[in-house]
């Protein structure tokens, strides 16, 4: 007996990989979380080797897992895009899948949003920045704000690296009480902030 990868599974694959957890993954997806577990088993068994890392905080891809990942994230691409020519054939190509976190949704997106094509479809996701890199190596966004601050590392270790742009760089401010030690002082060093309350 041949068995395949469901298209259901795939997109279980997909939502556990970017949320980090089965039962993240089934709120999301309107699953139970015994389903979303049933669905990556299935997964494993055609695989023939885990997809996932069992971690007391959540989960992570294996090599194979991020493997089947991206062939993953390619197929369900492909089969939305079969759904969206069906319904409409003049359809232009699908939404660009913007991610990005609180403050840049208020400040930076609006201006940028104005000064593309009308035509253009954008979905905007809010996020936080560990939660928009999984969803970009999920393949769930295409594109995504990060908050970071310098150094500006990696937003994790996976390989390849995410190809990052800085888009500005401010600096960051404390507000004290006036008889704070910190008042009247014009810069104060990160490290001077442990163990203030």
């Amino acid at each position: 007996m041949v068995r395949d990868f469901s298209p259901t599974g795939l997109r279980v694959l997909r939502e556990v990989a970017q949320s980090g957890s089965f039962s993240a993954a089934a709120g999301v997806l309107g699953y139970t979380q015994s389903a979303v577990s049933r669905q990556v088993a299935a997964l494993e068994a055609v695989a023939g080797r885990a997809l996932f890392e069992r971690r007391r905080d959540g989960v992570v891809l294996t090599p194979a897992g991020g493997r089947l990942l991206a062939r993953a994230v390619r197929v369900l691409d492909e089969l939305d895009a079969a759904i969206r020519d069906t319904a409409d054939p003049d359809a232009a190509a699908g939404p660009v899948r913007l991610g990005t976190f609180a403050t840049a949704v208020a400040g930076l997106v609006p201006g940028a949003l104005a000064s593309l094509p009308r035509d253009l479809v954008v979905s905007v996701r809010e996020g936080s920045t560990p939660a928009l890199t999984r969803a970009l190596r999920a393949g769930t966004l295409d594109l995504a704000v990060l908050a970071q601050t310098p150094p500006f590392r990696p937003p994790d270790a996976e390989a390849p690296a995410l190809d990052l742009t800085i888009l500005a760089e401010r600096e960051l401010v404390i507000a004290v009480g006036a008889r704070h030690p910190f008042a009247g002082r014009r810069a104060v060093e990160v490290g001077e902030l442990a163990g203030q309350v």
